[in-house]
């Protein structure tokens, strides 16, 4: 064991703060990463807020995370020191079920979270990116692109693959209609990789100051979700719409735009249950659906795809500092469109 900087927060109502936090040694099968950059996600914020009632308290936070891999395990074939590597939500499942062996462990009943999962090597709860280095089972480690900003590939990790293994999986591809419900962190991913896939692309936002970036960004159109002309005009004419938002808004406005058999994918996850009208379903055959976040093997697929493609976030770069500044500035949508601390700064303490 060995122990390595970090940020922790205490309690619900502590700030971050900087601390030392235990490590495990590299065991036969582990991969040692000095981490380079870490993406802050919004499920950061929820849990050390304790907003889902579920946090062990101390927690380091951070599940995107890119660094140089430092030691591996005596067993390890895929990684060695200087490697650029990655980890995401997750560190551990119990590679024996169903899901496992379909690849699929984001779907595992015993998966292990990169922060607030039990640590079966240390005992107590897992500790995430915000932190000097971590360590992580080889089978649980990423690959990045050397082509890739290290600071930019970070967010792939969580914002990058909840937005491309929904796409995937619903089939998106060359002459697909796509919209894109809210472009934040996550939106502006789901732009990027409709895009990419060939598909016709639409961003449904409620700020008419979004057009001109999400156009950048690569939408075809850009529609006001308050203005029913503008929503009216494109009623029945989606394949596929991927809603990001996680405030309470009217879906069915929403389903209403797809065309028979298409879909709609939630991957925001509002507060309160969602009125859903039974007939807008029904009579166009349409779905609703829920995505997380991609396995192992669709994850190293979206940074491959992602290095092919030269796709990163669009990110402001912070050092550890300003966390709980960047916190409050999450809060407000005050940032475009995911910070990533460059962990330099926490070495430089």
């Amino acid at each position: 064991m060995y122990e390595t900087k970090a940020y922790s927060a205490a309690s619900a109502t502590s700030p971050l703060a900087s601390t030392r936090i235990p490590r495990r040694d590299p065991t036969a099968h582990d991969v040692q990463i000095e981490i380079l950059f870490c993406g802050v996600c919004h499920s950061d914020l929820h849990s050390v807020r304790n907003e889902w009632s579920n946090t062990v308290f101390p927690i380091v936070p951070g599940h995107e995370i890119v660094g140089r891999v430092a030691k591996v395990g005596s067993a390890v074939t895929r990684y060695k020191p200087g490697d650029l590597a990655a980890v995401g939500c997750l560190v551990d499942a119990d590679r024996t079920c169903p899901s496992c062996t379909e690849g699929l462990e984001q779907f595992c009943p015993n998966y292990v979270l990169t922060f607030n999962g039990p640590d079966k090597h240390l005992g107590g709860v897992t500790y995430g990116g915000y932190s000097d280095s971590i360590v992580v089972d080889e089978q649980f480690v990423l690959r990045v692109p050397p082509n890739l900003d290290p600071a930019r590939a970070a967010p792939l990790l969580c914002a990058g693959i909840t937005m491309y293994s929904p796409l995937r999986h619903w089939g998106i591809t060359k002459g697909k209609k796509v919209g894109v419900v809210g472009l934040g962190g996550l939106g502006h991913m789901g732009v990027k990789f409709a895009r990419a896939f060939g598909a016709h692309v639409v961003v449904f936002t409620t700020s008419r100051g979004k057009t001109e970036d999400a156009l950048r960004l690569g939408a075809d159109e850009v529609v006001l979700s308050r203005n029913a002309d503008e929503m009216q005009k494109h009623a029945g004419s989606f394949d596929y719409i991927l809603d990001t938002v996680s405030a309470d808004h009217d879906v069915n406005a929403l389903i209403n735009l797809l065309r028979r058999d298409g879909t709609m994918t939630l991957v925001g996850a509002p507060e309160k249950p969602l009125g859903v009208a039974a007939f807008g379903l029904i009579l166009g055959r349409r779905s609703l659906s829920g995505s997380p976040i991609g396995g192992i093997a669709e994850t190293q697929e979206m940074l491959d795809f992602c290095g092919a493609q030269n796709i990163t976030a669009d990110v402001e770069v912070i050092p550890i500092q300003k966390i709980n500044e960047a916190y409050e500035r999450l809060l407000k949508s005050d940032v475009k469109y995911r910070f990533s601390i460059d962990m330099a700064s926490l070495r430089s303490e």
